[in-house]
């Protein structure tokens, strides 16, 4: 994914309140073997990029004055409440170091499932991305998750993920965390502690003199 930035000549507290009234958005550019640059985005071409998916999770391609290099978004700050986005960070990206990356996960089959289409229960998705580390040449835009197989009862863990080639997920310390979990249809649940009612009940009762 492309997208346009412009050096920023002028830094500070007033320069970057002036630049963000005249519609851009300051920012910086640091890591690898150069020094971090100031730069300055579109406000609104900036607004609508960071809707897509695509430029969270992946490797951009930034040009300034005509050069290109690939660069990962690392941090944006917004404005408490008005839509305005007051800064942006960016990372260099050098293809012989390994990233740190949150990416998100695709889930499929839900619906196809044996504990969704004939035992009812609810799917609950504990996670919605995950951090792996690889090679900037094989990180994915997106982890597929397939649910088709998922049974009642049942819980995805992260050993579960069909990884692609050179990617590891970072567990930080974790032993393998859930990723999906299972959970019994409401009725059922309710059923369950009505049913022993009854039976509670009858013990409770003292026995007939004969």
């Amino acid at each position: 994914m492309k997208f346009t930035a412009y050096e920023r000549q002028k830094q500070g507290t007033g320069a970057s309140r002036r630049l963000r009234n005249s519609g851009r958005v300051p920012g910086i550019v640091y890591g690898g073997s150069t020094e971090p640059a100031a730069i300055e985005i579109d406000h609104n071409a900036l607004w609508f990029a960071l809707k897509k998916e695509a430029f969270h999770a992946s490797i951009l391609e930034m040009d300034v004055a005509g050069k290109a290099s690939k660069v990962l978004l690392r941090d944006v700050q917004y404005h408490p409440y008005k839509p305005l986005i007051l800064h942006i960070d960016f990372q260099r990206v050098e293809a012989n170091t390994k990233l740190a990356m949150k990416v998100p996960l695709h889930f499929k089959g839900e619906e196809e499932s044996p504990a969704v289409k004939t035992d009812k229960c609810l799917v609950n998705h504990v996670t919605n991305e995950v951090e792996i580390n690889c090679l900037p040449a094989d990180l994915p835009e997106f982890i597929e998750v397939d649910l088709s197989a998922l049974t009642k009862g049942q819980a995805l863990h992260v050993s579960n993920l069909k990884l692609p080639k050179g990617v590891k997920v970072a567990l930080h310390g974790k032993k393998d965390p859930v990723i999906v979990s299972v959970s019994t249809p409401a009725a059922e649940a309710e059923a369950a502690p009505a049913e022993a009612a009854p039976a509670a009940d009858a013990a409770a009762k003292p026995a007939k003199k004969k």
